[in-house]
């Protein structure tokens, strides 16, 4: 098997070498908006930590009988970081190594890694949403509050908009760029 073209590993440094800036800043956001905050109210989900008017939005949760925030609820927190520093160290080791299947396996682990993400957020939004206090001080029967996995949801009077931050874009362009490189070295290595 030949080994990865040099601007294929160049490509691949690059967008391992990126994932340094996540960091440095957020991964996830979720915003709010609703008449009485037109404004609007904005979380940050960083690698480690939570940043934005969480204490707001704690303030009103506890009206519908949601549970408060806390980043001692995340045990992701204290993982993430070590998740994206290997995956840093097996982007630069697929570049050093000049490996095709390395590269694949790389691949792959972004893959896994993003679904991974998605579906613990996904259950994280989903028990926030759905497990409310007996004896909140606002019911509406039927009514959940799990925010959007991504995109746009209405909750009540709030609009809820959850996308990825400039880290989560981060990860999109390393997914872009690795995928890119493999078709790459695919076509021109028939």
């Amino acid at each position: 098997m030949k080994p990865l073209k040099q601007i294929s590993r160049i490509w691949i440094s690059i967008g391992s070498i990126l994932l340094v800036a996540t960091y440095f800043l957020p991964i996830w956001r979720i915003d709010l908006w609703a008449p009485q905050y037109p404004e609007g109210l904005s979380m940050q989900i960083w690698l480690n930590k939570l940043s934005g008017q969480v204490d707001i939005i704690n303030g009103l949760n506890h009206y519908i009988g949601m549970a408060h925030i806390k980043e001692e609820m995340f045990p992701e927190f204290k993982i993430l970081p070590f998740v994206v520093g290997f995956l840093i160290i097996f982007g630069l080791s697929t570049a050093l190594l000049k490996n095709r299947k390395l590269l694949i396996a790389f691949a792959a682990t972004l893959v896994l890694s993003g679904i991974v993400a998605l579906v613990d957020y996904y259950k994280w939004g989903y028990e926030y949403g759905h497990n409310l206090a007996d004896d909140a001080a606002i019911k509406v029967p039927g009514m959940t509050y799990q925010p959007p996995l991504i995109g746009y949801k209405e909750l009540l009077n709030f609009g809820a908009y959850s996308i990825p931050a400039s880290g989560g874009w981060i990860f999109v362009i390393l997914a872009l760029i690795t995928f890119g490189v493999l078709i790459f070295e695919i076509k021109t290595n028939k």
